[in-house]
């Protein structure tokens, strides 16, 4: 889609899955990031991994790597923090490194109800689940972002309660927004159909 960076973050230490490097997690025989990229990519002009650890081995995936600014693994806004300084495109669609399955027409949903809300940005919403880090801002947030990360904030809610945001439902593609944050749910997406 036009102007859109597509941001994939991997910079977490992934504590639920035992601090192994979540991105990199072979899921039905490929690296859980690899699914990712294959969904994301067809989506958006450029796409850039945000890591913090295995830098080389991102790289080897294609995308620019970028890091956060800030050290002690911040969390997911540090990383979309690094992925707007780094973006090429007025729009960042940032998504998990632990979502496999995203919709094939995630770029243009968000982007469509952005525009039409007049909103600073878009989130994924199923039911009464959002998915915070699955969402679609404008790269003119990044001084109002930086400053809320320089003020110590750290929580994406607490953020997006100061911008104007709109939620999109993706009850229809419910499944795609299966995240794997443990062991046990990705030997349960692993296992043969």
């Amino acid at each position: 889609m036009q102007g859109i960076t597509g941001l994939v973050l991997a910079g977490g230490l992934s504590r639920r899955m035992g601090g192994v490097d979540k991105g990199l997690v072979p899921l039905q025989g490929r690296p859980m990031i690899a699914w990712v990229l294959e969904r994301l990519a067809p989506q958006v002009e450029e796409v850039i991994i945000n890591a913090n650890q295995n830098l080389e081995i991102y790289r080897g995936f294609g995308p620019a790597v970028v890091s956060d600014a800030m050290g002690g693994f911040p969390g997911p806004l540090a990383g979309l923090q690094a992925g707007m300084r780094a973006a090429s495109h007025p729009l960042i669609l940032s998504v998990p490194c632990d979502s496999p399955f995203l919709p094939a027409d995630l770029a243009q949903r968000l982007a469509r109800a952005k525009a039409e809300q007049g909103a600073d940005l878009a989130v994924a919403k199923t039911g009464e689940q959002a998915y915070p880090v699955i969402s679609l801002c404008g790269r003119e947030l990044l001084p109002h972002l930086t400053d809320y990360l320089a003020r110590g904030g750290r929580k994406v809610d607490a953020w997006y309660a100061s911008l104007k945001v709109a939620e999109v439902a993706f009850d229809d593609e419910a499944e795609a927004f299966s995240n794997i944050n443990t062991p046990d749910e990705l030997r349960a997406f692993d296992a043969p159909a």
